[in-house]
């Protein structure tokens, strides 16, 4: 098991497919990830300004360096239709080290 790879898994949720394909395509582009899983339907319930809400859109997975969270944040915030988008990075702690370092590789 590797320890602090450096890596990270970041959840984005959209508004939906279209919005997804955009964002991942842009993080791809930009070399912001090494990859992006676009799931393309899930359903949200949350507290938005004081009461529940639920919402019907789509969710990205995306794999990075954990240095690339800050530019990747502004990237997805430029792009997204929401006012505060989910953008929440979870570090990766261990894996496959040949994958882990090809994220290395295609975002560098």
């Amino acid at each position: 098991m590797t320890v602090d790879s450096g890596k990270v898994v970041v959840f984005v949720t959209t508004s939906g497919e279209e919005e997804a394909e955009k964002i991942a395509s842009l993080l791809l582009e930009q070399r912001k990830a090494a990859c992006v899983n676009v799931i393309p339907r899930v359903s949200s319930r949350f507290w938005w300004q004081g009461k529940l809400d639920s919402a019907q859109g789509s969710l990205l997975i995306i794999k990075t360096r954990a240095v690339l969270v800050p530019e990747l944040t502004e990237i997805v915030k430029k792009a997204h239709s929401y006012t505060v988008p989910e953008i929440v990075a979870l570090p990766i702690v261990g894996g496959n080290r040949d994958y882990l370092d090809w994220v290395d590789q295609e975002t560098s």
